[in-house]
């Protein structure tokens, strides 16, 4: 409201034509309703045309698997640029303040952001719905205790989201629990020193991405191994970018450290880069491959199945009373308690966030951080194959050693025998160790 008034007041002097838009994303019921009609009120007040919208933001964040704050900032963006297209307007002002641009700090940095993405919010820039559109957000420097103290000395009526003060989402959480917190017990000029610290992050990263952008328009020759690491990641993130692909983290380093291999992203798609640093899609053509998931029944006392190209052969035998006659070593195969294995068994591929307890290890870690240690590729990680309980827990993963919990002991009376080759292995298992293969 703020900002209504501020550009309805300079709007004769500057001879704007102003629309005033609202959103209802139907989150709060009749509260929705009433902003809505708060806001046509004002702008019939003021005398300037208003248009609306309106969707179930709740019922398209869960078709579409994604957070109710995203889905609502999608629709929210997309009936913004469609309306200033049909009103032939080219600038859009939002309303952003200082308060928001700290609170974006914290939540992208909880997330793992990059540079640019800690930098913030732009005073300027185009909509993330229609380049065309320009999003200005002129109140960015100012903090939403000033604001609130203009409208209480300018008598500007507002309403408040009462969803603010719940907890139920993050952003909510770092605005009313954390930020108090840090000004509290660490840093009383909290958002001086934030907003500070966003400038600077955000010129050094503006520099990088000029220097990429630079790069990829000018030279595009055999010299992208001498460019500093942070212009090599932004090179690939633009590049990724127009290719209509995610550039996610793992995706740019896997990409930085493997030349001339493909890198699977998902639907049958993958892309790799050139010595030059030029990316490229491909699509994946795989004979033998299940994607997703296969469950083994261990019915009867032995049998076979294929899997990724994979061909395991498994058979059930007795221990014995003693539990005497431990099986010795053999490259490929692997005995397990098979009383503790159960069935079904579920093959499928690893996972970030999967949790491993190998043999010998005193707790469970996570299996990236397991394949770091083990030196394994990261493109070699997604093809590897793991195997778990009909829970869940995983008792087996490709190249490394069993788990712990499932290990054959005095008291097994059943053991498992798990015997596994590939025609075409990615990778040559030893002993708690793995090693690359030929076809890598």
């Amino acid at each position: 409201m703020v900002l209504l008034y501020v550009l309805h007041s300079l709007s004769t002097r500057h001879h704007w034509r102003l629309v005033i838009s609202h959103f209802n994303h139907h989150l709060r019921g009749v509260e929705s309703d009433a902003d809505e009609r708060f806001v046509q009120a004002m702008a019939a007040k003021l005398d300037w045309r208003f248009v609306r919208s309106a969707a179930d933001a709740a019922s398209v964040a869960r078709r579409e698997k994604m957070s109710i704050e995203m889905a609502s900032r999608q629709l929210r963006h997309d009936f913004l640029a469609r309306e200033a297209r049909r009103s032939k307007i080219r600038t859009v002002a939002l309303g952003h303040h200082a308060d928001d641009q700290i609170e974006l700090f914290f939540l992208r940095l909880l997330r793992g952001s990059s540079g640019e993405g800690l930098s913030g919010m732009r005073w300027a820039g185009p909509s993330v719905s229609d380049a065309k559109i320009q999003l200005i957000r002129p109140l960015l420097d100012q903090p939403k205790a000033a604001l609130r103290g203009f409208a209480e000395q300018q008598g500007l009526a507002f309403r408040e989201d009462a969803t603010n003060a719940q907890s139920d989402f993050l952003r909510n959480r770092v605005r009313n629990e954390l930020l108090p917190l840090l000004a509290q017990k660490y840093q009383p000029a909290l958002a001086r020193t934030v907003l500070r610290s966003m400038d600077v992050v955000g010129a050094e990263a503006e520099f990088v991405r000029k220097t990429a952008e630079e790069w990829l328009r000018r030279t595009r020759s055999g010299n992208f191994d001498r460019l500093h690491v942070a212009v090599q990641r932004q090179v690939l993130h633009w590049q990724l970018i127009k290719q209509g692909i995610v550039p996610d983290f793992d995706l740019i380093e896997q990409l930085l450290q493997v030349i001339e291999q493909p890198i699977s992203v998902g639907s049958g798609l993958s892309v790799f880069r050139d010595f030059a640093g030029r990316v490229a899609r491909r699509r994946l053509v795989r004979s033998d491959f299940q994607m997703g998931e296969a469950i083994l029944e261990l019915n009867g006392r032995s049998g076979q199945t294929r899997f990724d190209g994979m061909q395991i052969r498994w058979k059930l035998a007795s221990t014995g009373k003693t539990g005497k006659g431990m099986p010795k070593f053999a490259a490929g195969v692997e005995y397990f308690d098979a009383d503790k294995v159960g069935t079904p068994v579920l093959m499928r591929h690893w996972r970030p966030g999967d949790r491993f307890q190998p043999i010998g290890l005193g707790a469970q870690a996570k299996l990236q951080d397991l394949f770091t240690n083990a030196k394994v590729p990261r493109p070699v990680r997604h093809q590897l194959v793991v195997a778990g309980t009909a829970s869940g827990e995983i008792f087996w993963v490709e190249g490394l050693r069993i788990a712990e919990r499932f290990k054959l002991d005095k008291q097994s009376r059943h053991r498992l025998k798990w015997q596994w080759s590939r025609s075409n292995p990615v990778l040559r298992v030893g002993k708690g160790r793995v090693s690359l293969g030929p076809t890598y």
